[in-house]
């Protein structure tokens, strides 16, 4: 008895099984056929003229900025490699207490320098500011601590007062002053990001639902990617506004310092990513289990 039940439940299972299949083998033909119908409809879309920015495909799009992205990275990497040796000439500057005179002229290199990388990330982020907002052409530890693809201005110089002391008591005010004024800076940049992606999310999601003709879908389609493009090319503003606010801190700090103390203070940003840097590389060669 035990047996036909047994068989009987498996003849059920079985059933239900191919019911299951045959209905997704008709869900996925139907999938094709819409699939294939917006195509066309996407086709005709793109020869009537209704694609944004004079028609690029996503291909040749994609082919642009990542040719962008990859000029950053060879730029940034020599780059680096220059900062490297200006950071050995100041160190064993400082290190033989010379003049006040050659030091300045080295600080000055440093800081040109640090203004040629927000030039070059300018230009970057024309072709590919995704890239430059993820920070991909940074370590992992590095990109860790990254805010609008770069430093968070307020958080390294709480890093870098240890290292100006002893500092003057009008210094110190400068440099709380601008503490504060690159946070509340901070804070506006990304409550403007936040807003942004929360606007673009809503654009993309509006209308999703809805099921008018085909005609009518890809009329909807284009009009929220038009939408979306608009919204989407303010995330270059903010990028640049980010790189302006870091570039300024900079410049502010270098402007309170006497030499020698900026020389210590940019001593100690490299040293500082450069110890991220070396950390990544310690935790990507860690013994896998």
């Amino acid at each position: 008895m035990q047996t036909l039940r047994r068989l009987a439940q498996n003849r059920e299972a079985a059933r239900k099984s191919r019911m299951r299949k045959k209905a997704y083998v008709q869900q996925l033909e139907s999938s094709r056929l819409k699939l294939t119908q917006l195509e066309q409809e996407l086709q005709r879309a793109r020869q009537q003229g209704f694609f944004i920015a004079g028609g690029y495909s996503g291909d040749q799009s994609h082919s642009m900025s990542g040719n962008g992205a990859l000029a950053f990275d060879m730029e940034y990497a020599r780059w680096l490699d220059e900062q490297h040796r200006q950071t050995n000439d100041l160190r064993s500057a400082v290190n033989s207490h010379a003049g006040d005179n050659e030091l300045r002229l080295l600080v000055d290199g440093v800081m040109a320098h640090y203004e040629e990388i927000f030039r070059l990330k300018s230009i970057a982020a024309k072709s590919d500011v995704f890239h430059m907002v993820s920070g991909m052409w940074k370590t992992p530890a590095e990109r860790c601590f990254m805010w609008m693809g770069g430093f968070r201005p307020s958080e390294l110089l709480k890093i870098l007062i240890p290292y100006l002391e002893p500092l003057t008591e009008q210094q110190l005010m400068g440099i709380c002053n601008l503490q504060e004024s690159s946070q509340q800076a901070e804070d506006a940049l990304s409550q403007g990001m936040e807003a942004l992606q929360q606007s673009l999310a809503e654009t993309l999601a509006s209308g999703s639902l809805s099921t008018p003709g085909p005609s009518a879908n890809v009329a909807n389609y284009m009009g929220q990617m038009a939408m979306a493009m608009g919204k989407l090319g303010t995330l270059e503003n903010f990028v640049h506004q980010a790189d302006n606010l870091r570039q300024q801190t900079l410049q502010q700090m270098h402007r309170i310092l006497t030499t020698r103390q900026a020389a210590r203070g940019l001593l100690a940003i490299s040293d500082y990513f450069s110890r991220l840097r070396a950390l990544s590389s310690l935790w990507l060669a860690r013994p896998k289990q």
